[in-house]
């Protein structure tokens, strides 16, 4: 999944911390931060991106009470003039001109920090914010900068994890909105659900009808416009007006030629967006705010109605999304389920099948029919049908298997219908496979022997247990054992090569 951008900070959510006590003094109440920095010059504008909290003590802003630091200069003062008083002021930069190369620099707000300098933030700066619409915040004397930081970082990192779970839970639903019926529409509804707005699926009208070339070949005529955008196939939400219908129409001519994959806009403080989804199709959104993660979750249903609308073969688009969740790594792209994959052998329709158990994420192409469903499989007529066991989405590989195995011991006992019932170490084998490997591997044995061998790794290898199991002398255990272990040409007491024995005489009857 690719991971969105870090949202912002809101300067409210800092004035509202008690521990830091900002207080709000000019500009504009709210603001988003994306970052902070300190500094002290005259013009920090060549060291800022953009979005930034920036603190500063003022100590280069003209007025500023430079007692403190100029207390060197006081003493020297005595000896020009001998009043001992302190030297002349020190001319420092405009606020007006500081505030306007913030503004320029795309300053977020500005945090002052009272009396290091200047016993009270300067009227002359809180008027300048005031003219160019900067937030300023006075930083009390208890609050280091560092304090500010921190506490910008903090909700930051907070921020990004919600963000983060939004676009989780937002690709989840989307890719169980795909194994429904009427997947297009699902789609789209989750979609305008997760973003808040409008989602369209667009379809180009047909060309205009060619003119006959010189040759009889077909042409299209002198600037002839391309194909417009008809009216949306599918779409959920609220219906955008027609300005912003045309807007999106012009969104839509940029990416469905696919010379670009995304395109945006904004109008009358609608967010417009654009993705080429194939075949000339454009999904279109029109949202009232864009969020960080809001592109990451439109690029996940645009590839999802990539693989449902695509021109191919009937059942194709769900075969790959199946192949998709089955044998990549779905954890981020699904609900958390229960879900089960089923393997199926039959002569039946495998689309009729998959309606049937109430999915439509099949993979048709091959030995046998693979299905993906959040319900619960029955038997189906005209199938035999493998069931995993009830699995999370990371767990869906391990289910294909288990749904495979359980498809061999249907079709051995000619049931309709076979679910996985071994969860330990066994169960990761096939039947037939795990059959023949023990006949191999315990061929040597006579019946007698097979048995003392699994009495005597039933109770660990005590002699006087197994004897009184088999109901035989305790040497004839011992010699039997040795002798198994001889024809076997193991070493008993290697705990694998027991487990590798004890597995074997489970799967012979």
């Amino acid at each position: 999944m690719e991971a969105p951008p870090t949202p912002p900070v809101a300067l409210g959510a800092l004035l509202a911390d008690r521990e830091l006590g900002l207080r709000h003094l000019a500009g504009a109440a709210e603001a988003e931060v994306h970052g902070v920095h300190a500094s002290e010059m005259a013009d920090p504008s060549p060291y800022l991106l953009g979005g930034e909290l920036l603190l500063t003590a003022g100590a280069d802003l003209a007025g500023a009470d430079l007692a403190q630091a100029d207390l060197a200069g006081a003493d020297a003062g005595a000896g020009h003039g001998g009043s001992g008083g302190p030297g002349p002021a020190r001319d420092g930069t405009d606020p007006g001109e500081y505030v306007a190369r913030l503004v320029r620099a795309g300053v977020a707000a500005v945090g002052f920090g009272v009396t290091p300098v200047h016993e009270t933030v300067p009227e002359a700066l809180v008027d300048a914010c005031d003219r160019h619409g900067l937030p300023l915040v006075e930083v009390p004397p208890g609050t280091p900068f560092t304090a500010v930081a921190r506490t910008v970082w903090r909700l930051m990192a907070e921020a990004r994890t919600r963000e983060l779970r939004r676009v989780t839970e937002a690709q989840q639903s989307l890719a169980a909105a795909a194994g429904r019926p009427d997947p297009v529409a699902a789609v789209l509804s989750r979609l305008a659900g997760s973003l808040g707005g409008w989602a369209g699926l667009l379809a180009p009208e047909p060309s205009p009808p060619a003119e006959p070339g010189r040759a009889g070949t077909a042409r299209t005529a002198p600037g002839a416009p391309r194909p417009a955008i008809a009216a949306a196939i599918a779409a959920a939400g609220a219906e955008p007006g027609v300005e912003l219908r045309g807007a999106l129409e012009a969104l839509a001519q940029r990416v469905a030629p696919g010379s670009a994959a995304t395109a945006t806009d904004t109008l009358a403080g609608t967010n417009l967006a654009a993705y080429a989804v194939g075949g000339g199709r454009v999904l279109a959104l029109a949202t009232p705010a864009r969020a960080p993660g809001d592109h990451t979750i439109a690029s996940a249903a645009a590839v999802l109605l990539t693989l449902l609308t695509a021109s191919r073969p009937a059942g194709t688009e769900a075969a790959a999304l199946t192949r998709l969740l089955l044998d990549g790594d779905p954890a981020g792209a699904l609900a958390p389920g229960p879900w089960y994959a089923v393997h199926a052998r039959g002569a039946g329709d495998p689309q009729a099948l998959a309606g049937a158990l109430g999915t439509v994420l099949l993979d048709p192409r091959g030995p046998v029919v693979r299905l993906l469903t959040d319900r619960e499989p029955g038997a189906q007529p005209g199938w035999r049908l493998g069931v995993s066991a009830a699995a999370a989405p990371e767990a869906l590989a391990g289910a294909d298997a288990q749904a495979g195995r359980a498809l061999e011991r249907a079709e051995a006992a000619r049931t309709p219908l076979a679910r996985h019932r071994d969860p330990g170490f066994a169960g990761l084998v096939g039947e037939a496979e795990a059959r023949a490997h023990a006949e191999a591997l315990l061929g040597p044995l006579s019946p007698a022997l097979r048995e003392t061998l699994r009495a005597w790794l039933a109770h660990h290898g005590s002699w006087d247990r197994s004897a009184a199991a088999l109901g035989v002398h305790r040497n004839t255990v011992r010699q039997r054992i040795a002798r198994a272990a001889g024809l076997l040409g193991a070493d008993l007491d290697d705990p694998d090569t027991r487990m590798d024995l004890w597995f074997a005489l489970r799967r012979l009857p």
